[in-house]
């Protein structure tokens, strides 16, 4: 079904914004947290937890455990599910038009493929230079 706009129908999909093809657990927790209107330093205050371990979250580096990620999503406002996952109670998308141009759509997705390429080298590379921290010992 197509959509439609002030010039007349559009080939142009409405967009889930905050769904697991759109955005990842970190891009979710970002915008409730600018929603709420929250720095990341109040959030990490409110949280109990360190500056770096929120910035973590919200580049994807890491995931809260369940017992903080239940306050967070308290805290934001949002349901648990939908920082996971995108799915339940969170926010809408953008006011904006609610639809992306031609073509942005695959762009966005080649960007998550990309983000997901790179944190898992960033895994490699981390268990890479614990082994040769571990080789390093063992030589010493």
């Amino acid at each position: 079904m197509a959509d439609t706009t002030a010039n007349g129908p559009t080939d142009t999909p409405e967009v889930d914004w905050y769904g697991p093809d759109m955005a990842t657990f970190g891009d979710r927790v970002a915008a409730a947290r600018e929603a709420a209107g929250m720095t990341q330093t109040i959030l990490a205050r409110r949280l109990g937890v360190r500056l770096a371990t929120l910035r973590g979250w919200e580049n994807d580096l890491s995931e809260p455990r369940a017992n903080r990620l239940q306050m967070l999503a308290g805290l934001l406002n949002v349901s648990m599910m939908w920082l996971i996952n995108g799915e339940g109670e969170g926010l809408d998308g953008p006011e904006a038009g609610g639809t992306l141009p031609e073509g942005a759509s695959d762009v966005l997705g080649e960007l998550r493929d990309l983000r997901v390429e790179l944190s898992e080298t960033a895994k490699h590379v981390g268990r890479l230079e614990k082994r040769l921290r571990v080789m390093l010992k063992d030589g010493a």
